[in-house]
Protein backbone atom coordinates (compact mmCIF):
# COMPACT_ATOMS: atom_id res chain seq x y z
CA UNK A 1 0.00 0.00 0.00
CA UNK A 2 1.27 3.63 -0.46
CA UNK A 3 1.41 6.61 1.25
CA UNK A 4 -1.62 8.24 -0.14
CA UNK A 5 -3.80 5.19 -0.15
CA UNK A 6 -3.03 4.77 3.80
CA UNK A 7 -3.32 8.64 4.37
CA UNK A 8 -6.99 8.04 2.21
CA UNK A 9 -8.85 6.38 5.55
CA UNK A 10 -8.33 9.62 7.51
CA UNK A 11 -6.91 7.52 10.73
CA UNK A 12 -6.77 9.86 13.34
CA UNK A 13 -2.78 8.42 14.13
CA UNK A 14 -1.43 10.19 10.78
CA UNK A 15 -4.17 13.03 10.90
CA UNK A 16 -2.06 16.16 9.50
CA UNK A 17 0.66 14.08 7.94
CA UNK A 18 1.47 13.74 4.16
CA UNK A 19 2.76 11.59 1.77
CA UNK A 20 6.24 13.13 2.05
CA UNK A 21 6.09 12.67 5.94
CA UNK A 22 6.24 8.64 4.87
CA UNK A 23 8.65 8.66 2.65
CA UNK A 24 11.29 5.72 2.56
CA UNK A 25 9.04 3.66 4.73
CA UNK A 26 8.17 0.35 3.27
CA UNK A 27 4.43 0.81 4.02
CA UNK A 28 3.58 -2.95 4.68
CA UNK A 29 -0.65 -2.54 5.14
CA UNK A 30 -3.59 -4.99 3.94
CA UNK A 31 -7.44 -4.41 5.03
CA UNK A 32 -9.36 -6.94 5.75
CA UNK A 33 -13.23 -7.46 6.35
CA UNK A 34 -14.27 -9.80 9.49
CA UNK A 35 -17.10 -12.06 10.01
CA UNK A 36 -18.86 -11.04 13.21
CA UNK A 37 -17.28 -13.35 16.28
CA UNK A 38 -14.31 -13.71 13.82
CA UNK A 39 -11.36 -13.55 16.30
CA UNK A 40 -8.46 -10.93 15.12
CA UNK A 41 -5.66 -12.38 17.21
CA UNK A 42 -6.05 -14.43 20.67
CA UNK A 43 -4.33 -14.44 24.15
CA UNK A 44 -1.03 -15.48 23.90
CA UNK A 45 -0.82 -15.20 20.36
CA UNK A 46 2.59 -14.71 18.84
CA UNK A 47 1.56 -12.62 16.24
CA UNK A 48 3.00 -8.87 16.34
CA UNK A 49 1.30 -6.98 13.52
CA UNK A 50 -1.19 -3.58 14.65
CA UNK A 51 -4.70 -3.27 13.58
CA UNK A 52 -6.77 -0.17 12.88
CA UNK A 53 -10.60 0.00 13.12
CA UNK A 54 -12.04 0.90 9.56
CA UNK A 55 -15.82 0.39 10.93
CA UNK A 56 -17.60 -2.41 12.68
CA UNK A 57 -17.56 -3.37 16.44
CA UNK A 58 -14.28 -4.94 17.74
CA UNK A 59 -13.68 -5.67 21.61
CA UNK A 60 -10.15 -6.52 23.68
CA UNK A 61 -10.83 -8.96 26.13
CA UNK A 62 -9.29 -11.02 28.88
CA UNK A 63 -9.54 -14.85 29.69
CA UNK A 64 -8.91 -15.77 33.62
CA UNK A 65 -8.00 -19.23 33.89
CA UNK A 66 -11.44 -20.33 35.00
CA UNK A 67 -12.98 -19.06 31.91
CA UNK A 68 -14.10 -15.64 32.96
CA UNK A 69 -14.30 -13.05 30.54
CA UNK A 70 -12.87 -9.66 31.21
CA UNK A 71 -13.50 -6.95 28.80
CA UNK A 72 -10.84 -4.80 28.57
CA UNK A 73 -11.75 -2.27 25.49
CA UNK A 74 -14.15 -1.10 22.95
CA UNK A 75 -12.46 0.56 20.47
CA UNK A 76 -14.06 3.25 17.83
CA UNK A 77 -14.05 3.62 14.28
CA UNK A 78 -10.18 4.71 13.23
CA UNK A 79 -8.99 3.29 16.92
CA UNK A 80 -5.68 1.14 16.25
CA UNK A 81 -5.15 -1.95 18.82
CA UNK A 82 -2.01 -4.48 19.15
CA UNK A 83 0.52 -2.05 19.65
CA UNK A 84 1.87 -3.78 22.85
CA UNK A 85 3.18 -6.76 21.20
CA UNK A 86 4.33 -4.74 18.47
CA UNK A 87 6.62 -2.38 20.44
CA UNK A 88 7.99 -5.13 22.65
CA UNK A 89 7.74 -8.09 20.69
CA UNK A 90 6.22 -10.27 23.63
CA UNK A 91 2.83 -12.71 22.71
CA UNK A 92 -0.40 -10.94 23.20
CA UNK A 93 -1.56 -9.96 26.68
CA UNK A 94 -5.71 -9.98 25.44
CA UNK A 95 -7.92 -11.94 22.76
CA UNK A 96 -9.50 -9.17 20.19
CA UNK A 97 -12.42 -10.43 18.13
CA UNK A 98 -15.28 -8.98 15.96
CA UNK A 99 -18.29 -8.74 18.12
CA UNK A 100 -20.10 -7.63 14.70
CA UNK A 101 -18.93 -7.53 10.57
CA UNK A 102 -15.71 -5.63 10.37
CA UNK A 103 -13.35 -3.86 8.50
CA UNK A 104 -9.63 -3.29 9.46
CA UNK A 105 -6.54 -2.49 8.66
CA UNK A 106 -3.25 -4.90 9.82
CA UNK A 107 0.05 -3.19 9.65
CA UNK A 108 3.32 -5.47 9.76
CA UNK A 109 5.54 -4.59 12.60
CA UNK A 110 8.46 -3.88 10.67
CA UNK A 111 6.34 -0.75 9.07
CA UNK A 112 4.93 0.34 12.67
CA UNK A 113 8.48 0.46 14.42
CA UNK A 114 9.57 2.08 11.37
CA UNK A 115 6.67 4.98 11.57
CA UNK A 116 7.43 5.31 15.54
CA UNK A 117 11.26 5.88 15.57
CA UNK A 118 10.73 7.79 11.86
CA UNK A 119 7.61 10.27 12.21
CA UNK A 120 7.68 12.14 15.46
CA UNK A 121 3.80 12.73 15.73
CA UNK A 122 3.25 9.37 15.33
CA UNK A 123 5.78 8.41 17.84
CA UNK A 124 4.37 11.87 20.04
CA UNK A 125 0.62 10.19 19.72
CA UNK A 126 0.88 6.23 20.64
CA UNK A 127 3.14 7.60 23.78
CA UNK A 128 0.49 10.01 24.84
CA UNK A 129 -2.55 6.90 24.36
CA UNK A 130 0.20 4.58 26.17
CA UNK A 131 0.03 7.16 29.13
CA UNK A 132 -3.56 7.63 28.92
CA UNK A 133 -4.47 4.03 29.44
CA UNK A 134 -1.69 4.14 32.36
CA UNK A 135 -3.87 6.65 33.64
CA UNK A 136 -7.78 4.77 33.07
CA UNK A 137 -6.51 1.37 34.37
CA UNK A 138 -5.13 3.11 37.75
CA UNK A 139 -8.21 4.57 38.10
CA UNK A 140 -10.30 1.58 37.12
CA UNK A 141 -8.39 -0.50 40.10
CA UNK A 142 -8.90 2.76 42.00
CA UNK A 143 -12.65 1.95 41.66
CA UNK A 144 -12.49 -1.95 41.69
CA UNK A 145 -11.23 -1.40 45.32
CA UNK A 146 -13.74 1.70 46.57
CA UNK A 147 -16.63 1.72 45.29
CA UNK A 148 -20.06 -0.65 45.21
CA UNK A 149 -20.44 -2.61 42.08
CA UNK A 150 -23.82 0.11 41.66
CA UNK A 151 -21.48 2.75 41.54
CA UNK A 152 -19.50 1.43 39.59
CA UNK A 153 -22.06 1.23 36.88
CA UNK A 154 -22.59 4.50 37.17
CA UNK A 155 -19.40 5.65 36.82
CA UNK A 156 -19.00 3.51 33.68
CA UNK A 157 -22.23 4.68 32.27
CA UNK A 158 -21.18 8.60 32.97
CA UNK A 159 -17.97 7.39 30.88
CA UNK A 160 -19.28 5.66 28.18
CA UNK A 161 -21.27 9.04 27.38
CA UNK A 162 -18.81 11.54 28.21
CA UNK A 163 -16.50 9.26 25.30
CA UNK A 164 -19.71 9.44 23.30
CA UNK A 165 -20.46 13.21 23.51
CA UNK A 166 -23.78 12.08 25.23
CA UNK A 167 -23.43 13.92 28.61
CA UNK A 168 -26.42 15.22 28.64
CA UNK A 169 -30.15 14.71 29.54
CA UNK A 170 -31.71 12.93 25.86
CA UNK A 171 -28.63 11.80 24.70
CA UNK A 172 -28.96 8.38 23.47
CA UNK A 173 -26.06 5.86 22.91
CA UNK A 174 -26.61 3.31 20.34
CA UNK A 175 -24.97 0.08 20.27
CA UNK A 176 -24.16 0.66 23.90
CA UNK A 177 -22.84 -3.10 25.06
CA UNK A 178 -24.41 -5.49 27.01
CA UNK A 179 -24.91 -6.03 30.64
CA UNK A 180 -22.45 -9.06 30.40
CA UNK A 181 -19.80 -6.78 28.76
CA UNK A 182 -20.21 -3.91 31.25
CA UNK A 183 -19.99 -6.82 33.99
CA UNK A 184 -16.28 -7.85 32.32
CA UNK A 185 -15.21 -4.04 32.37
CA UNK A 186 -16.08 -3.48 35.69
CA UNK A 187 -15.47 -6.62 37.53
CA UNK A 188 -18.94 -7.60 38.55
CA UNK A 189 -21.28 -10.54 37.19
CA UNK A 190 -24.07 -9.61 34.31
CA UNK A 191 -27.32 -10.17 37.34
CA UNK A 192 -25.55 -7.38 39.50
CA UNK A 193 -25.20 -5.03 36.77
CA UNK A 194 -28.53 -5.69 35.58
CA UNK A 195 -29.53 -5.29 38.92
CA UNK A 196 -27.98 -1.53 39.09
CA UNK A 197 -29.05 -0.88 35.72
CA UNK A 198 -32.79 -1.29 37.07
CA UNK A 199 -32.33 0.94 39.95
CA UNK A 200 -30.92 3.83 37.42
CA UNK A 201 -33.66 3.20 35.88
CA UNK A 202 -36.28 3.31 38.17
CA UNK A 203 -34.55 6.81 39.72
CA UNK A 204 -34.91 8.47 36.14
CA UNK A 205 -31.41 8.23 35.30
CA UNK A 206 -31.60 6.44 32.66
CA UNK A 207 -33.89 4.81 30.20
CA UNK A 208 -32.66 1.18 28.85
CA UNK A 209 -33.80 -1.55 26.08
CA UNK A 210 -32.09 -3.83 24.26
CA UNK A 211 -27.71 -2.20 23.43
CA UNK A 212 -29.91 1.57 23.71
CA UNK A 213 -29.34 3.56 26.48
CA UNK A 214 -30.90 6.91 26.99
CA UNK A 215 -29.11 9.72 29.67
CA UNK A 216 -32.49 11.20 31.33
CA UNK A 217 -30.59 12.31 34.15
CA UNK A 218 -26.31 12.25 34.10
CA UNK A 219 -26.32 13.76 37.96
CA UNK A 220 -28.20 10.91 38.88
CA UNK A 221 -25.93 8.51 37.47
CA UNK A 222 -23.10 9.54 40.54
CA UNK A 223 -25.71 9.97 43.18
CA UNK A 224 -25.36 6.27 44.22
Amino acid sequence: MNAEKLLSYNLPLFEGLTPDDLAGIGLQVAEHRLDAWQTVFDQEDASYDLYFLLSGSILAVFWTEEGREIVFSRFPEGAYFGELAALDGVPRSLAVFAKTEARVLSMKRDTFLQLFKSVPLVCERITHTLVARIRSLTERSMEMTTLSVEQRVGTYLLRLAAEHGKLSPGAVIENAPTHSEIAGSIGANREMVSRSISKYAKRGAIKSSRQRIEILDPEALSDA
